[in-house]
């Protein structure tokens, strides 16, 4: 899973987060027995290719390892933000394995309590996130899974839907 780059990431970081960068690389979410796998699931729920759903698990390990050397509150993109919100469901490898294991720390997700001020809050959090990401990766977020503030915010209608009873057709629009 691991894409050719990231020893290059590797080679400009400062040797004391190198180790946890690792850590956090090498933490495999996929048990390999079992039939429907981690990234299988994350794919399947979101309506992603199997590729896709392996490169968001890749941004949201350095979205970790982002909150991990950030002495500040940030926000995920969606895409990165449903892989955490699976992950969360997977309880032991989340706050066991990772959290207690690898991270040496509890990571907590807080979502939004609504209204403007919680709106204006999480987009400067987001925005401070994809700087701190281009600051600490020296490269732009792949805005496929990293969008704008604006896309980011903007798109947020979301409802689960049972897909045996109902069909979906999707919109098609310029944005």
């Amino acid at each position: 899973m691991q894409p050719n780059h990231f020893p290059d990431i590797l080679a400009f970081m400062n040797k004391k987060v190198q180790p946890l960068w690792k850590d956090i690389l090498d933490f495999e979410l996929d048990d390999s027995n079992a039939p429907l796998t981690f990234t299988d699931r994350l794919a399947r729920e979101n309506g992603w290719t199997h590729e896709f759903a392996v490169r968001a698990v890749i941004e949201y390990k350095k979205f970790i390892f982002l909150i991990c050397l950030s002495d500040r509150p940030l926000t995920p993109s969606d895409q990165v933000d449903q892989v955490w919100h699976l992950h969360l469901l997977y309880t032991r490898s989340y706050w066991d394995e990772m959290c207690a294991g690898i991270l040496k720390k509890k990571i907590h997700h807080g979502p939004t309590k609504g209204g403007q001020r919680e709106g204006e809050k999480f987009t400067d959090w987001y925005l401070k996130t994809l700087a701190f990401y281009r600051e600490t990766f020296e490269e732009e977020p792949p805005r496929d899974l990293w969008p704008d503030a604006k896309q980011r915010f903007s798109e947020i209608n979301f409802q689960r839907v049972n897909r045996d009873r109902f069909w979906l057709v999707r919109k098609f629009f310029n944005s």
